[in-house]
């Protein structure tokens, strides 16, 4: 029984081995009828679509803006130089790096007292020179009196001689008496001679005394001078710089003892390359007063000022290229020589071009244009300039196109895209941050609050407080005061 029982398992597990045997093998042959019956179908092949931006060419009148980077300088800055050597006597207070000084006012006086000896030796030698000539004058009176008694003399003389001769011809007189008249009138004319070279003589002591009484008076000029530049003055209103000054130290003549900087009459100087520098000249060849903007960023917080293009540069400098070109700060809170800063040119505006992406032209100034049925076609537009990310082209009969935003090696001619188009897309302008114009109580509100906020660090004070005399205030920026929150860092 139990031989019959293992019989029959064994056939029937074997009868099942076959039949999945057999299964498999359909399932197999399944397979392989299905794979050749697809490769003997056509395939057909699908196209394949891009996303891609769009941003459309309109046309118009564009200021460019010229963008460079420079530095910020004084316009009018005093060098406080020792005139004589000397030992520095006092300071003015607060003589120290970044102190306001106010025009006329002293701050270094050296020892006058060798100064002071000198001018009392001009004195006592003027005085001198002014007895001098006194008593030069006096001789020269008495030399004139003296020469006019010999003149009287002479005509005497002269006529004692003239009657000895009219005695002797009458037959009185005799010739001894001729001869001795004679003699006496020659003796008399020798005497006026030396009388008048004397007479001379006094009159060239006398220029002599007044050449030297001048020259005294010059010295005496001079030594007053030198007393009066023993006490260095600053000629107008700024701040120091650069103080190397020390009470009691000893200077040598000409020694730089500190500078003043006039922090109101400021401007930045920047180089430009030769192309950027002849966009901004006339038909005559002059510098353009171009409108520009100065601006500097601290922390998040951006100051700025307007400027104007003022000056170039005479001549090109050793080892440099492109031009040196200034602009003078309309409005210098804030700024401080040594600044660097950017600068924003607005250039004479440009009539019939469009701003596009630079990305969107290629370096011959191909573009990519939307087509019917959303295929794109090759298109070419004229470059005109190269504005950061952006340029601005020529666009001829294209006006009103929409061009490919951004090129990438997928698309070209032929392709079909799917266009996106929204404001976020490149070409855009960038958007301006929202300005508000305050009342003067408002703007003396917001300058008492962060003039009264102890925790805010100088520097993001003195930078907000620039902010808030413009005439325009950055909403943000307001927003943030009202709120308390003027007291981080970047202000």
């Amino acid at each position: 029984m139990r031989f019959l029982t293992r019989s029959l398992l064994a056939v029937f597990l074997g009868a099942m081995a076959l039949g999945l045997l057999a299964f498999a093998g359909g399932m197999v042959r399944d397979t392989l009828q299905a794979r050749a019956e697809r490769e003997a179908m056509p395939r057909m092949a699908r196209e394949r679509v891009f996303t891609a931006r769009m941003v459309t060419l309109e046309p118009g009148a564009v200021s460019p803006v010229l963008s460079a980077f420079g530095e910020v300088v004084s316009r009018r800055t005093l060098e406080l130089r020792a005139p004589s050597g000397g030992r520095i006597l006092e300071l003015a207070d607060g003589f120290e790096e970044g102190a306001v000084v106010e025009a006329g006012q002293v701050l270094v006086r050296l020892d006058p007292a060798d100064a002071t000896a000198a001018l009392a030796l001009v004195r006592a030698d003027l005085s001198q020179a002014e007895d001098e000539l006194r008593e030069a004058q006096r001789s020269a009176e008495l030399a004139g009196l003296d020469r006019a008694e010999a003149e009287s003399q002479v005509g005497l003389r002269q006529r004692a001689f003239e009657r000895q001769q009219t005695l002797l011809e009458r037959g009185v007189g005799s010739s001894a008496g001729v001869e001795e008249a004679e003699l006496a009138f020659a003796g008399a004319r020798a005497a006026l001679i030396s009388r008048r070279q004397a007479e001379a003589s006094a009159e060239a002591r006398v220029a002599q005394a007044e050449t030297a009484l001048e020259r005294q008076r010059i010295n005496l000029s001079e030594a007053e001078r030198r007393v009066a530049e023993t006490e260095i003055t600053a000629s107008f209103g700024g701040v120091l710089s650069g103080t190397m000054a020390v009470a009691g130290s000893n200077v040598a003549s000409n020694a730089l003892l500190a500078s003043v900087i006039d922090p109101d009459r400021l401007e930045v100087s920047f180089r430009l390359s030769t192309a950027q520098y002849l966009r901004l000249l006339d038909e005559g060849g002059a510098l353009l007063p171009a409108e520009a903007q100065v601006a500097m960023e601290l922390g998040g917080l951006e100051i700025t000022s307007p400027a104007q293009v003022s000056r170039v540069a005479p001549s090109v400098g050793e080892g440099q290229s492109g031009r040196l070109v200034y602009a003078s700060i309309e409005a210098p809170r804030g700024f401080r020589p040594g600044d660097f800063v950017t600068v924003r040119i607005t250039e004479p505006v440009l009539p019939g071009v469009a701003m596009v992406p630079a990305s969107a032209v290629d370096a011959l100034g191909g573009v990519l244009l939307l087509g019917a049925d959303d295929r794109l076609e090759d298109g070419q537009v004229e470059v005109v300039r190269r504005q950061g990310d952006d340029v601005l082209v020529r666009v001829g009969d294209l006006a009103g196109r929409e061009i490919v935003a951004a090129r990438t090696p997928l698309l070209g001619a032929g392709i079909r895209v799917r266009p996106q188009r929204d404001s976020a897309a490149a070409g855009q302008a960038p958007a301006v941050p929202d300005l508000v114009s305050l009342d003067p109580e408002r703007r003396a509100a917001l300058i008492a609050r962060v003039e009264a906020n102890t925790r805010m660090p100088e520097p993001v004070r003195v930078r907000i407080l620039a902010q808030l005399e413009q005439e325009s205030v950055p909403a943000q920026l307001i927003e943030r005061l009202e709120q308390g929150g003027g007291a981080r860092q970047g202000g």
